[in-house]
């Protein structure tokens, strides 16, 4: 009964290399099997033994090697090898188990995606391409399978993140009779037809776009306050501390214009500071003049008349012009007392009677 209670795995990698494990440990703990295999067909079989064994806590349960045709025939046996415990004879072509997909490529336009991979130059009648994937919102895959190497789909949302995982499989039960399929592919991201480095890279580029964003609303409004600030502060500036002259400027016509002639410089500066005088208080000396008009007219009715006489500190100056611009200028008044008539002067020795 031994033989109906080995139970064996058998495996053969893309027909290049078998594997081939099996179950004993439950049958012979104090004893080690070999195992031995050929290709041959016919009565004059050469067994080979294994050469590559795979353990189970220091007892071989399998055994690797090389892929060497389509049938195969095992024997497992005692430790020397003189008992046969176990035998089989199979297709080791219906075994297949094929490699992952080779230049795996995604061509996205709009809302479709058409995956595709290189052909195998073996059987790839046999094979069928499966892609599956899912967005950051499923919970399970979706899976879409076409004959090899070409399968396309649509539908994708553009704004979602979609993770994508491609493999072979073999056609069962035409060409295996276990339904063996090649290890995935590496998984991709893709958003809007472009590859990302993971789903969670969509999540940090929004909130980095959403903080960068931030970030220069606060500077910009931050400038706009200082800059309020700014001439706020130079307003108060100019009303507490008014700008003061530079003096250095004020003597540049006397050396530039006179040559240092100092006298020569007074004399055009006094006509200056004159003549502006007069411009600004001339209106208030014509409304002087008219107010003496009128009280000069009413004294006619009242009594004798009353004359005015002007003196003149500035006569002493030669320029007759400057000397009439003085006599026009009041100040502060003084009253003076002669017999017959009263007579008011000011500082400028202006004089009115």
């Amino acid at each position: 009964g031994w033989k109906d209670a080995i139970n064996t795995t058998i495996i053969n990698f893309n027909n290049e290399k078998m594997q081939i494990t099996w179950a004993t440990r439950g049958l012979f703990l104090n004893d080690n099997v070999s195992f031995f295999y050929t290709f041959d067909e016919g009565k004059h079989k050469v067994w080979k033994s294994c050469t590559t064994y795979l353990l189970d806590q220091d007892y071989n349960s399998g055994c690797l090697f090389k892929t060497e045709g389509p049938t195969l025939a095992i024997s497992i046996r005692n430790s020397n090898g003189s008992e046969e415990l176990f035998s089989k004879k199979f297709k080791s072509d219906f075994y297949i188990k094929p490699n992952r997909p080779q230049n795996v490529t995604f061509f996205w336009k709009e809302d479709a995606v058409t995956v595709s991979c290189n052909k195998p130059q073996r059987a790839a009648r046999c094979l069928r391409l499966e892609v599956q994937y899912k967005s950051k919102f499923d919970e399970e895959w979706q899976s879409r399978t076409s004959k090899c190497c070409s399968v396309g789909e649509q539908g994708f949302d553009p704004r979602k993140c979609y993770s994508f995982r491609v493999r072979l499989r073999r056609i069962v039960p035409y060409c295996n009779v276990v339904n063996y399929s090649s290890d995935w592919e590496a998984e991709t991201f893709w958003m809007n037809g472009m590859l990302l480095d993971s789903c969670d890279d969509d999540t940090t580029s929004q909130a980095n776009t959403v903080i960068i964003l931030s970030c220069l609303l606060a500077v910009l409004l931050m400038m706009l306050i200082l800059l309020i600030l700014l001439c706020k502060w130079q307003r108060v500036q100019m009303s507490v501390l008014p700008a003061i002259p530079d003096p250095k400027y004020l003597f540049d016509d006397l050396f530039n214009d006179h040559n240092g002639n100092l006298q020569e410089w007074l004399d055009k500066n006094n006509h200056v500071v004159l003549q502006t005088k007069l411009e600004h208080e001339e209106p208030e000396s014509i409304t002087e003049a008219e107010s003496q008009q009128e009280d000069g007219k009413n004294s006619d009715k009242q009594g004798p008349l009353e004359k005015i006489f002007t003196f003149s500190g500035a006569a002493e100056n030669t320029d007759g012009k400057a000397a009439e611009i003085a006599c026009l200028i009041p100040t502060s008044n003084t009253m003076a007392s002669f017999p017959g008539f009263h007579v008011l002067k000011n500082d400028d020795t202006y004089v009115m009677l």
